[in-house]
């Protein structure tokens, strides 16, 4: 186990170690994880992260407070938005893809339902590519996309953007409380 220090820097922070990273050290420690995976799990649980893998990545959990998992919901409101904009702008949009913010700015304009989709996502933002960049930048941090190619912006969603497609699936709405109407 070398890596405890690094894995744990990027995890902790709510972050991805993805198997498709354009990085060579995110490899590196994704296969460090893949090797050791019971020895890694010890150590993290021992100080209260679990080391939790899906497919193609891995990341933290814990056991959270009820507080805290309001948050998480008020947080999976906010990927729900994002994962619909994301999807609205190209359907194939998931691990593997390759995209330019040029190119997501330019299809803005073309098209009236991402138009109002990129209007909802950051309201304290009125250019197309101020939202752009900032739901990038989320992306990035996140460790869901890296730039592959700095020289024309190219972007690569990596494998943990399956977390995200994942967590959205679990949502199921039956069709009793989806006829509903609030009273």
């Amino acid at each position: 186990m070398k890596y405890t220090e690094e894995i744990f820097n990027i995890l902790s922070k709510g972050g991805f170690i993805s198997s498709n990273s354009v990085s060579t050290q995110i490899k590196r420690l994704y296969d460090a994880i893949e090797e050791d995976l019971p020895d890694y799990y010890d150590y993290y649980k021992g100080i209260g992260f679990f080391l939790e893998g899906g497919d193609g990545y891995y990341h933290f959990g814990r056991k959270e407070a009820k507080v805290d998992l309001e948050l998480k919901l008020e947080s999976a409101f906010k990927w729900i938005d994002y994962l619909s904009f994301l999807k609205i702008y190209n359907s194939a949009f998931g691990s593997g893809f390759l995209f330019r913010a040029a190119d997501i700015e330019m299809q803005i304009g073309c098209d009236i339902e991402l138009k109002e989709k990129a209007s909802k996502l950051f309201p304290d933002k009125k250019k197309y590519d101020e939202i752009v960049a900032k739901l990038v930048k989320e992306l990035e941090n996140m460790g869901l996309v890296e730039k592959e190619n700095e020289l024309d912006g190219t972007y690569k969603v990596l494998a943990a953007f399956h977390y995200m497609e994942n967590l959205i699936d679990c949502i199921t709405i039956s069709e009793e409380v989806q006829d509903e109407i609030p009273e």
